[in-house]
């Protein structure tokens, strides 16, 4: 950033920073520039550009330029806020936990439907997410869902004191409780209505094709399962339906061209009227199975 300029304006420095972040490999150049300026200003992106010509002041822009900076060098945006939104939902999120990605809605949307669909007329229903990280999926729950109690359970210490603060921000941590460990041994002793779960299903193969920003930066133990990308999948549906209730139902994320075969390990481990869900791309994005009455 040229620190001789006398005079930034907003949409000087705007389209500087657009022009710098190509430069240097960013695809979302201009988006990143405008959440970037406008969380320094403390104001809506469509102020930039109602107050265009309105010059930076000093301790404005030494702040900008420590953002532009960590940009550059492809650490993600929501790292270097600190947050990121998630349902409508501010998040909490750290090096330690996976940045929440609007694929993941759909998981939560149609948990959401089929909560309400089939358990309606119950007093409370538990679910539990398996893999919480930040809590994005299980706290969205909650907040949707105001007769659920939720269990969270993690094996990094480090997501679950990020989920822990996000379930009192978001103030549904009355109705959360919290674990550490690894997949349902800390909760071996409960039976819920709702396993809910985005695993690491990316093929370790893979990892070096992501982008900087994902393979540098986030948590490579969220991301991978150091395999095939499946692993988790098979003991998911291979030890969930001793923890469901009859009637209960298992949700899962999955990633591009699994659905089938998260679907075969499902049918193998005697699960029932198992869906696949779309995302607003048409790709395969959930499964859903059933465990029967």
């Amino acid at each position: 950033m040229e620190k001789s300029r006398d005079v930034w304006t907003i949409s000087y420095l705007l389209n500087w920073t657009i022009n710098y972040f190509k430069s240097k490999g960013i695809e979302s150049a201009r988006l990143d520039a405008e959440v970037l300026l406008s969380h320094v200003l403390g104001q809506k992106r469509i102020y930039l550009y109602v107050h265009f010509d309105e010059p930076m002041e000093a301790k404005e822009l030494a702040k900008f330029r420590e953002y532009v900076t960590k940009r550059a060098r492809h650490i993600p945006v929501a790292y270097i806020l600190g947050q990121r939104e998630f349902m409508g939902l501010d998040f909490k999120v750290t090096k330690d936990t996976l940045i929440p990605r609007p694929d993941t809605e759909i998981l939560v949307e149609n948990t959401i439907a089929k909560v309400n669909e089939n358990f309606g007329d119950k007093q409370s229903y538990d679910i539990v997410d398996i893999g919480t990280g930040s809590g994005a999926i299980i706290l969205s729950l909650l907040k949707n869902l105001p007769k659920a109690k939720g269990f969270t359970v993690d094996i990094s210490a480090n997501a679950v004191a990020v989920a822990k603060e996000n379930a009192q921000n978001l103030q549904v941590d009355d109705r959360c409780e919290f674990f550490v460990g690894d997949l349902f041994e800390p909760v071996k002793d409960k039976v819920f209505d709702v396993i809910v779960s985005n695993p690491p299903y990316i093929p370790q193969k893979d990892i070096e094709t992501l982008e900087i920003d994902v393979k540098d930066y986030e948590p490579l133990s969220a991301l991978t399962d150091n395999k095939d990308g499946l692993s988790f999948y098979q003991r998911l549906f291979a030890q969930g339906m001793k923890y469901l209730k009859d009637g209960g139902f298992l949700a899962v994320e999955i990633g591009i061209y699994q659905a089938e075969l998260v679907k075969q390990m499902a049918i193998d481990n005697g699960w029932q009227n198992i869906e696949i869900i779309k995302d607003y791309a048409g790709i395969d994005r959930v499964v859903l199975a059933w465990k029967q009455n």
